[in-house]
Formats: C-alpha cells, sequence, structure tokens
C-alpha cells in the first residue's frame, strides 16, 4: 500500500483538527460499513487507513475483532488514544504488515482508495488485501465518481468556517491544480482565524471509472457481489456522487 502522505494526514496541527474538518454526516460511511458487517456475521474487520480511528472505535464498541492499519503515524497515535491500546491490533504502515489472516471484512473508508495513485499501487493493495482475507470474505471500498467531475466544484472557491473545540475557527477551501490522465492534485488551504496561522497540504487523488475498479479488483481475485450509488444503498446510477464496491474473495 505505498501512498503518498500529504501534510493533511502528518503535521500535528493538522491532524489535531482531522475530525472536526472531516466529521460523517449521520447516515453514511459508518453506518453502511457497520451494517455491512452485521449482514455478513462477520466477526473480524480490517479497516484500511483506519486515520484517527473515529470508525474503528465503532466496530471495536461492537465486539467486533479489529486490525486498524494506517500509514501516518501521526493519525494511528490519535486512534491509539481513542480506542485504547490493547482493545484493537494497531499497524502503522501499508498492506504488506496484514499477511494471511482468515479476516471476513476489509473495508477502505473515508475514499482511502482514492488515494493509490498507481495501477501498480492498488494492484499490489488489493493483493494483499485477498491474502488477509479468508475465501469467502469480503472487501468494500467507496470512491467519487468521477463522472461527476467533483472537483470543478472544490475550485469554486467556496469556504467554509468550521469550530474546533481546541484551535477555534478554521476557514478552509480547496484549490485545483491539475488534472491529468485521472489524477486530481489539488491544495487544501487551513487558516485559524483566532490565530492567524496559515496551512497548506498538497493532495493527490485518483478517480477511477466503475470499469477499471471492478477489472482491477477481478484481476485480484475477488468476485463482485453489489455496487451501490450512496450510503442507503440506493442502486449505483451514471450520476452517482459515490461508487460503493463490494466483493467477495475467490
Amino acid at each position: 500500500m505505498v501512498v503518498p502522505l500529504s501534510a493533511e494526514f502528518t503535521d500535528p496541527r493538522l491532524v489535531a483538527v482531522y475530525d472536526t474538518l472531516n466529521a460523517y454526516d449521520s447516515g453514511t460511511q459508518p453506518a453502511f460499513y457497520l451494517r455491512l458487517a452485521e449482514d455478513l456475521g462477520a466477526r473480524s474487520v480490517i479497516d484500511v487507513g483506519c486515520g484517527t480511528g473515529l470508525i474503528t472505535r465503532e466496530f471495536v464498541d461492537r465486539g467486533y475483532a479489529v486490525t486498524a492499519l494506517e500509514p501516518s503515524t501521526e493519525m494511528i497515535a490519535v486512534a491509539r488514544r481513542r480506542i485504547g491500546e490493547d482493545r484493537a491490533t494497531f499497524l502503522a504502515g501499508d498492506t504488506a504488515l496484514l499477511g494471511a489472516a482468515g479476516i471476513d471484512l476489509a473495508f477502505l473508508s473515508g475514499h482511502v482508495a482514492q488515494f493509490f495513485l498507481t495501477d501498480e499501487s492498488w494492484r499490489q493493495a488489493l493483493t494483499d488485501l485477498r491474502r488477509a482475507l479468508r475465501t469467502g470474505g469480503t472487501l468494500a471500498f467507496e470512491t467519487r465518481n468521477p463522472a461527476m467531475r467533483e472537483w470543478e466544484a472544490w475550485a469554486d472557491g467556496t469556504r467554509r468556517v468550521s469550530v474546533d473545540p481546541v484551535a477555534g475557527r478554521i476557514e478552509t477551501w480547496t484549490g485545483v491544480d491539475d488534472v491529468d490522465d485521472g489524477v486530481v492534485s489539488c491544495t487544501l488551504h487551513y487558516r485559524f482565524l483566532d490565530t492567524g496561522v496559515e496551512l497548506a497540504a498538497a493532495n493527490r487523488l485518483r478517480f477511477r471509472t466503475l470499469g477499471e475498479l471492478e477489472a482491477s479488483v477481478t484481476d485480484a481475485g475477488f468476485a463482485i457481489a453489489e455496487t451501490f450509488g450512496g450510503w442507503d444503498r440506493r442502486p449505483l446510477q451514471a450520476d452517482s456522487a459515490e461508487i460503493i464496491l463490494v466483493a467477495r474473495a475467490v
């Protein structure tokens, strides 16, 4: 899982406010993946790119055996403190650390799948995850639908202000720097209004089509089970904002 890390995930000042700036709406990613695990009767779970552990904690609190994998040492340190060192298995690094573990469910939330910029890195991650899952186990992830060209909305200069309980008011906006062969390069801007500090984090995301995703997953030893176009499990349509994919290890 070779993923170049943005300052968004490594700068302690940005990691400290990450949860405030990236809060999940009710009924979205945490609810979807928890329901999926329940429907599958899963007992063991890998949270790939667990970040600060928001979704990880939801699984741990419900009694799942969770492996939390995160390449950012700063982010996984927050997850460890939030959840408790002895309540989950924490791995700081990439998918090569997983090994053959016979896991029931692996999921990538937070659009983690889009941080694998090259076909090689994505292929390796999928191969590692297939090895970590038992035969019949499930892989699930989401990605933004490239057909909707969401990056064009990011480039309109819209700014929002969030209030962090410690850092205070934070103004954020995104600038799009380049779009090339499915990779969107952008800069995340942060202005801490109560102190005047300004920070920026370069970011790059890969937008893969449904066809590309299905082919890569199938080649790695999975069979596509379901696709959805929203967190309420609505059918995937050409104009869906999300592509949510569920596959079985074969």
